[in-house]
């Protein structure tokens, strides 16, 4: 695949890693969508870009997926076309099962699930048209390894891995990809951002989110994986993938592994 003309919309492009591949398609001679709740931000994103002409802003809250098809309608009238949706946007948390609210649980299905889910269904018509469509969706290794302070946020990815794959299976005869791309630690926002057990934001940063991976290394390996198709791709340090084949092949070792972290 050649980036050359695709037109691809990314949710989530304000900040992190929707940013970050943003400009990076951007120098791949790629037409964008960049969607997310802050207008101002996504167009300091917008003038980041290297053909600012070619990138169009859309608004976007997946926290409200009843107004989804309108949305995606705005969005095709952009460039007449969508040949890739990255669905990008989430949230994430930091708190014990014991100490979180029943509705910090459902916001974070709402955002990171449903929301996904309602856009990928808006738009699937328009895939399905044109015998042609990539879905690509930003899960997490921790969608396939649950770990202390995540319970919610790992079954809203776990639940991702799922939908797509069945997705992926539905519609392969009308050529649809799904490309999963899970990543490791990365040094962006989404610890700070992360909600609490009341709902409120963490507020600071992890410190293995600090020394993550910078997310414009990120941005050309997921790049790379969405030209080349892969179906799941893990995007991330050596520890955290070696957690997702210990789980594979050997799953008790690995629960005693994840009892060892830290759950402060």
């Amino acid at each position: 695949m050649n980036f050359t003309n695709k037109v691809i919309w990314i949710t989530g492009a304000s900040s992190g890693i929707g940013k970050a591949l943003a400009i990076e398609l951007s120098h791949q001679n790629a037409k964008l969508i960049i969607s997310s709740r802050k207008k101002e931000v996504l167009n300091e994103v917008k003038n980041s870009c290297k053909s600012p002409e070619n990138v169009q802003i859309v608004l976007l809250d997946l926290e409200d997926y009843s107004q989804l098809n309108e949305t995606v309608t705005e969005a095709i009238a952009a460039f007449e076309k969508i040949d890739i949706l990255v669905n990008n946007g989430g949230i994430s948390q930091r708190s014990l099962v014991k100490d979180t609210n029943i509705l910090v649980d459902k916001r974070i299905m709402d955002v990171n699930y449903l929301g996904t889910v309602a856009l990928t269904k808006a738009i699937l018509p328009h895939f399905i048209e044109h015998k042609n469509g990539h879905f690509v969706v930003t899960t997490s290794i921790v969608g396939k390894i649950g770990t202390p302070l995540r319970s919610s946020y790992a079954a809203s990815k776990h639940a991702l891995h799922g939908f797509f794959d069945s997705l992926r299976a539905e519609h392969f005869r009308d050529n649809i990809s799904v490309t999963l791309v899970c990543p490791g630690f990365v040094n962006t926002n989404v610890s700070i951002n992360a909600l609490t057990g009341d709902g409120s934001p963490q507020q600071k940063m992890d410190l293995a989110t600090q020394n993550g991976m910078q997310p414009e290394r990120f941005a050309k390996l997921m790049a790379k994986a969405i030209k080349n198709k892969k179906e799941e791709v893990y995007i991330a340090g050596a520890k955290e993938k070696l957690g997702v084949y210990v789980k594979r092949f050997f799953p008790k070792i690995l629960s005693i592994m994840i009892r060892k972290l830290s759950v402060t």
